[in-house]
């Protein structure tokens, strides 16, 4: 590949609902470029999106269109993947929108938006050779969504013969036709059909630039060189969103679609921090890792060039670990297929291999790291079974491998409930974790419901008595207490003494207390620990010569075991839900949370248009499910957060239900 300087890259990520076109228009992209010579299979070619037939990882596709750079980013559309979409948007400047020309705006539409939020954004209204595709019907829809700052630049003509092959650019008031090689000749359309989407086009073109806007006021005509300054401009500053169309399936509109791309996208050398600071295209050397991919082979370390320039063999030192690192060979890609570069200028994306303690987010290079994406927290919870015994030390190194390429995912080793715990955005998110560790490190799974850690306490004040005794030839053994269980104010233990007289010696209180640590994890009712347990040793007696250690201890656990008439009851535990949702689905999701035992804590309009919070307090064992029932509730657009708070007593036929459960499991 050329090389080309920071001026001459586009760093593009596609986003939109799944099914929109994302990929299809980024292959289409890719044939008219020359850098493939036919569609399908190039960009999702892992074999799980082989398999699924559709996006589930974002793919980089590097390729020349009049003498610019652009790396492409296709992204999946799935709502379990959203962390992909967000690693993307961390090295992409210029973000896509593919839109449906048929079914127009769609809840994964809103939550692009809303990603890509402080990006320049613009929308590329897809197959509009459909026969029912209507592109004003779309654009209505995406202007009443997202407002004035939505206008068409580049639309379809109806209406003419072949149309739905003709194109025009109501800038420069020009119209092209595309062929079935997606080759484009001017042609001659009655433009005056969009006199007055045109003027609304100046109008927001105008609103830019204070002298484009004065001029606009004094209703003089704007020229096209003023107008198309302007969308450059407004593109890159985010004042406008304008919408192009075309059809990947067909090809057409798609190279006047590049054009625009190369003429008047933002270029990679005018990336800033946080929307203000410049980075330095002369300084030294920084990489941030955007994103990771690891297989059975190794792990590819995709990364966007932040100052400076990137040359074969330069060491950089990870500001997270410390640790140094040999960038030893330079890669860019069309998906799999991968082209090595001897270097990597600023503003650029590539990759590299074999890098040791670089993770995701991580900066190499530079005096200061870059933050990470924002990745939404993963809720939906489920236990790993593996289908051959002896498979967990398998299960977990292949499980590390991939938390390394997805922090939307959490695993835990819960020694508790004796279970290996994954957490991730949805069932299918989980799915395609199961079929990795398969192909990639061949150990397979299953999914059970996750268990919930349930305490014990007592309620009631009681007095107890535990006597070991045991004879049988030569030294015996004998231990004696008497003890006053309540219910203690800290969590563990408290262990106190109003012995007198000497009854129980001093150097046997341990031996006491250790024997009530050790029974407590195991409660009377159900087995699980007990917790707020207080203990008094009040009374008891030994023997001068049976009476030891591990006879006291003994002791006390049968003393224990007489709580069971103290009252004993369940604990679950109960957190704290926050839930983001469009205020007209709050019936149904306070309805909801009512039926998971939930209380409605307060509501709240949010800072997003459109948008309640609703507070509450739920026990853990019911929201097992809710990743996936919001999202069904919520058609994808409700989002919440989860956080344990304490431990409740659970109702008694909840309890009840949980003993029965503990019985079944010991047989």
């Amino acid at each position: 590949m050329a090389k080309y300087h920071s001026e001459q890259i586009k760093n593009i990520a596609l986003l939109g609902h799944s099914g929109d076109g994302k990929t299809a228009l980024a292959e289409a992209m890719l044939l008219l470029a020359g850098a493939i010579d036919r569609v399908g299979g190039n960009l999702d070619f892992d074999p799980e999106e082989k398999k699924r037939g559709n996006s589930i990882m974002a793919s980089l596709a590097a390729f020349d269109w009049k003498g610019k750079k652009i790396n492409l980013l296709d992204t999946p559309g799935y709502f379990d993947f959203a962390g992909e979409v967000k690693q993307a948007l961390r090295a992409a400047d210029t973000t896509v929108l593919v839109v449906d020309g048929k079914s127009g705006f769609k809840v994964g539409t809103e939550l692009s938006w809303d990603y890509a939020e402080g990006m320049p954004r613009c929308f590329f209204v897809n197959k509009t050779d459909d026969e029912n595709a209507n592109f004003d019907n779309v654009l209505a829809g995406l202007k009443e969504q997202f407002g004035s700052k939505v206008c068409p630049v580049f639309v379809p003509y109806e209406g003419a013969a072949g149309s739905s092959k003709v194109f025009c650019n109501l800038i420069t008031r020009e119209a092209f036709e595309y062929d079935a090689k997606g080759g484009a000749k001017k042609v001659d359309v009655d433009m005056s059909k969009f006199d007055s989407v045109r003027e609304e086009l100046t109008e927001s073109l105008a609103e830019t630039d204070d002298d484009l806007m004065e001029k606009y006021l004094e209703e003089m005509e704007l020229t096209d060189d003023e107008m198309l300054i302007a969308l450059r401009k407004g593109l890159s500053n985010g004042m406008i969103s304008p919408v192009f169309s075309g059809s990947a399936a067909t090809l057409a509109g798609v190279s006047g679609f590049l054009d625009i791309i190369a003429d008047f996208f933002k270029p990679a050398s005018e990336r800033t921090v946080d929307g203000e600071v410049k980075l330095d295209p002369a300084g030294a050397t920084a990489l941030f890792c955007f994103k990771s991919v690891a297989d059975a082979f190794g792990k590819k370390s995709f990364f966007r060039v932040m100052s400076g320039t990137l040359k074969k063999d330069t060491v950089l030192t990870n500001l997270r670990s410390d640790q140094s690192e040999k960038i030893a060979r330079i890669y860019t890609c069309v998906g799999a297929k991968e082209t090595e570069l001897d270097e990597a200028v600023f503003g650029d994306i590539a990759y590299t291999t074999k890098l040791v303690a670089t993770n995701t987010g991580d900066t190499l290079g530079g005096k200061e790291a870059f933050a990470p994406a924002d990745y939404p927290k993963p809720y939906y919870r489920m236990a790993i079974v593996p289908k051959s015994k002896g498979d967990e030390d398998k299960i977990s190194a292949g499980i590390a491998k991939l938390l390394e390429e997805d922090p939307t995912l959490k695993y835990e080793n819960n020694a508790e409930t004796k279970q290996m715990l994954l957490s991730g955005l949805g069932d299918i998110h989980l799915d395609v974790v199961a079929s990795k560790l398969k192909t990639r490190y061949g150990v397979s799974i299953e999914y059970a419901e996750p268990k919930t850690a349930y305490r014990e306490t007592i309620k009631k004040t009681i007095q107890t008595e535990g006597k070991h005794k045991k004879q049988s030839g030569g030294s015996g053994q004998y231990g004696h207490v008497k003890i006053t269980f309540s219910h203690g104010e800290d969590e563990g233990l408290t262990f106190t003494q109003s012995v007198v007289g000497g009854s129980v010696p001093k150097n046997y209180y341990p031996a006491v207390e250790k024997g009530l640590l050790e029974a407590m994890q195991k409660g009377v009712l159900a087995g699980f620990p007990v917790v707020n347990l207080a203990a008094d040793l009040f009374d008891g007696s030994y023997h001068p010569v049976d009476s030891n250690e591990i006879s006291f201890k003994l002791a006390a656990i049968l003393a224990y075991k007489q709580t069971i008439n103290a009252n004993p009851v369940i604990l679950e535990p109960v957190g704290a839900l926050r839930v983001l949702i469009p205020t007209s689905y709050s019936g149904d999701i306070m309805g909801d949370i009512s039926k998971r035992r939930g209380r409605i804590m307060g509501m709240a309009e949010s800072s997003r248009k459109g948008y309640t919070v609703i507070e509450a307090e739920i026990p853990s064992a019911e929201m097992n499910n809710y990743a996936i029932q919001l999202r069904a509730m919520t058609q994808g657009r409700g989002s919440y957060t989860f956080e344990f708070v304490r431990y409740e007593e659970a109702p008694s036929e909840i309890a009840n239900k949980i003993i029965e459960e503990a019985k079944k499991a010991e047989e």
